[in-house]
Formats: C-alpha cells, structure tokens, sequence
C-alpha cells in the first residue's frame, strides 16, 4: 500500500494573480469564487507570496489606525511602522501579501504535509516543481486522507476519483462545487447538496462519467433554495 502525497490530494490548475494586481480586485476574487487565500505568481510561474482573507482585513482595518502620539512615536522603530504602513495602505497585491509561504513537492506525504500544518500552524500549503506552482494543498484535503482508505498501485480508489471529481468541477465555472457534494463508493460517483438546474445536472453527469476509473454516477440533489440561488 502507498501513502497519499501531495500529488493525490492538491488542488491543481490554482487561481493566482500578478503582483501588480489591485487590491479590491483581489478582495473580489476571493469573494466570488469562495476562496480564504490566492497565491501571488511571478512571471516564471514562481510562487512570490500569497494573498489571505487576513491580509485583506489587515488592509481595511489599517485605515482605522490613529497617528502615533509624539511620545510613543519615540520608541518607534522606522523600519517597522514603514513595512506595516505599506501592509495597511498598499494597493496592489506585492504591498499587502505575506511573503513566507511554505511549499512542498508533489512526492511529500499527508503525514508530511499535515506535520508542517501544525508545526506552523498554517491552513495551506503550496505543491512546487522545479520552482513552478503545480497545486495547493489545505486542511480539508488532509481531512479527506484521514477517512481515506490508503490507494493499492495501480487501482483507482474512491478517493483520487473523488478528487478527480472535484478538481474538474472546479475548472467549470458552471459547476457549483460549493452547493454541491461528492462522494465516490466503489467507483461510483453520488452528487449531494443542492444542483442549480438540470443544465447544470447533465453537466456533472458528463463531467463525471469522463474521469477514467468511474463505473457510474448517482443524482441525490435538490433544487436550490430561491435564497440561496439568489445569492449565487
């Protein structure tokens, strides 16, 4: 039996932004597509940093900040209050990201991965080759390889279809991956949740039936609220 790696559990083909990219942009982005974090990419596709819910709130609350009194701006030190003043009033993603970011190879195990988590006390963590980011890794998915039963070689186990599944629901903007659950069991693939309409039903059908390995796929949605459509 093999351990699940890195390489099993990222989430590929990750939303990124250049580092010229405005603030309220980002904010937006990480709105729209219900994400906590979007990493910041150079032009090689290197990983400069990352962009968190934090780091935004950080950014608004900054304009709250009062003046230093005379007094207390003596103990102050320049290099110090001028970093966070870039951090508080930056404008651009490069002003307001955190520059320390972990990575790790597609080959690192989840019991690698889930140790560095801790260790830092950090939700995600990002998959590098040859410098280039390739995937992200968060807390869900080491949750998901915790009740995950350990891939024999060669097989197809419900749980890399699961996460097959899901990383080609997440490339179609039409996919509403948040609402919408799935569960694989013995290869075959049940959708969960609330589905849009049945535009988007069929989608999921084909979508799911074209991962290679899956040997059916099951409907258990329901239609979505009106107060929950309205806000999507």
């Amino acid at each position: 039996m093999t351990q699940l790696t890195a390489r099993d559990l990222m989430t590929p083909d990750v939303v990124s932004v250049p580092p010229e990219t405005p603030v309220l942009a980002v904010a937006r982005l990480l709105s729209e597509r219900g994400i906590s974090a979007v990493p910041v990419l150079g032009p090689a596709g290197e990983v400069l940093g990352v962009v968190t819910e934090a780091d935004l709130i950080r950014r608004l609350a900054g304009e709250e900040d009062a003046k230093p009194g005379w007094f207390a701006s003596l103990f102050v030190d320049p290099a110090t209050e001028a970093e966070r003043y870039a951090k508080t009033h930056g404008v651009r993603a490069k002003d307001i990201m955190t520059e320390t970011v972990l990575t790790v190879g597609e080959g690192d195990t989840a019991a690698h991965i889930a140790h560095l988590m801790e260790e830092r006390n950090i939700r995600r963590v990002f998959v590098v080759t040859d410098g280039r980011l390739r995937g992200i890794v968060s807390r869900a998915d080491l949750l998901r390889a915790l009740v995950a039963p350990m891939p024999e070689e060669g097989e197809f186990s419900d749980s890399r279809l699961r996460s097959a599944v899901i990383a080609a629901m997440r490339k179609q903007p039409w996919a509403d991956s948040f609402y919408t659950l799935v569960d694989v069991k013995d290869g075959i693939v049940t959708f969960h949740g609330f589905m849009r309409d049945e535009g988007v039903r069929r989608g999921l059908r084909v979508l799911a039936e074209a991962i290679p390995g899956v040997k059916g796929v099951r409907d258990e949605t329901q239609p979505m609220p009106n107060y929950i459509f309205a806000g999507v």
